[in-house]
Parts: C-alpha cells; sequence; structure tokens
C-alpha cells in the first residue's frame, strides 16, 4: 500500500512538473522544475529496484547536465524585449508536429507486451552487483576498448587544447 501511494505521488510530481517546465514562462523555473522532475522519475527507479539507474539519473542529468542548462540560461540573459517573437504559423507548426509524435508513440506502445516475462525475478533486477558481473563477464573486451577509446580521446584532447610556448 505504501508502494503504491508512492508511485501515485510521485507520477502526480513527475507529470506535474514535466507540464510546469512547458508551461513555465521563465527559462529558470524551466530548469528548475526539470531538475524535480529528473528527481520524481529517480524515485520510480527507485520504486523499480533499480538503484544504478536511479543514481546515474540524479549524478547525471539532475546534477552535471542541468547545472549546465542552468548555467548557460543565466550567461544568455534572456529577456523578453530582446527575444523576437514566433509568428503564428510557426506555434501551429509546432504544436501539429507534437500530436503527431504523440499520435506515433501511442501507436507504437499499442503492440508491446508488458507481460513481463523475464530470465530474472524482480528482486535481482537493476542491481548494481548484476550489472558489473554482466559488465565484466560477458562485455571485458568491450567495456575495455571504450576505456581505452576514451583514454586515447582524452589525451588527444589534452594534446590539441594545449598552448604552444
Amino acid at each position: 500500500m505504501l508502494t503504491q501511494s508512492l508511485f501515485y505521488f510521485l507520477s502526480f510530481l513527475a507529470i506535474f512538473s514535466a507540464l510546469a517546465v512547458i508551461i513555465a514562462k521563465n527559462p529558470v523555473h524551466s530548469v528548475l522544475y526539470l531538475i524535480l522532475t529528473f528527481f520524481a522519475i529517480t524515485g520510480h527507479y527507485i520504486l523499480l529496484n533499480a538503484q544504478f539507474l536511479a543514481i546515474v539519473n540524479m549524478i547525471v542529468y539532475a546534477g552535471a547536465i542541468m547545472v549546465l542548462f542552468l548555467f548557460v540560461l543565466m550567461l544568455l540573459n534572456l529577456n523578453a524585449e530582446t527575444e523576437p517573437q514566433k509568428p503564428a504559423y510557426i506555434k501551429i507548426a509546432g504544436v501539429v508536429s507534437g500530436g503527431l509524435l504523440l499520435l506515433v508513440l501511442v501507436g507504437a506502445l499499442k503492440t508491446v507486451d508488458v507481460s513481463g516475462a523475464g530470465g530474472t525475478t524482480a528482486t535481482d533486477m537493476g542491481l548494481v552487483e548484476n550489472l558489473g558481473m554482466v559488465l565484466f563477464n560477458e562485455f571485458l573486451l568491450p567495456f575495455e576498448l571504450a576505456s581505452v577509446l576514451l583514454l586515447t580521446a582524452m589525451v588527444g584532447a589534452v594534446l590539441i587544447g594545449r598552448r604552444e610556448a
């Protein structure tokens, strides 16, 4: 009963804050509402016993990316007076394209099988230990190749970005 109540509360919070992102006039308020949406989705991940996704969502999206969005918005210093107003046909095209996207998503969701037939039990799904076992047993070579690629890219970025003396 508590889990179901928490689910409904987090769902209401996520939907309300996602709508507030769209409706808010101030871009900074939009970013703050988006952070609230990410925290509500993190709560859903915790309810699904997907701790790794919850932590990554909180650190990467709500932490790093939203701070960058907020920094860019404050750096741009947007004013309503300096911002050009869009014509009505652009707004209508946006609403029509958004409605078509919603129609495609609803059509795609009609074919989804939600029977939940999976190979693991509900208590094992989403645990960091299981993710690590799969990552280091079955996908060790791609994982190591990706780490070497990232290391090479980092060294290349440092070499390109350094100043010539």
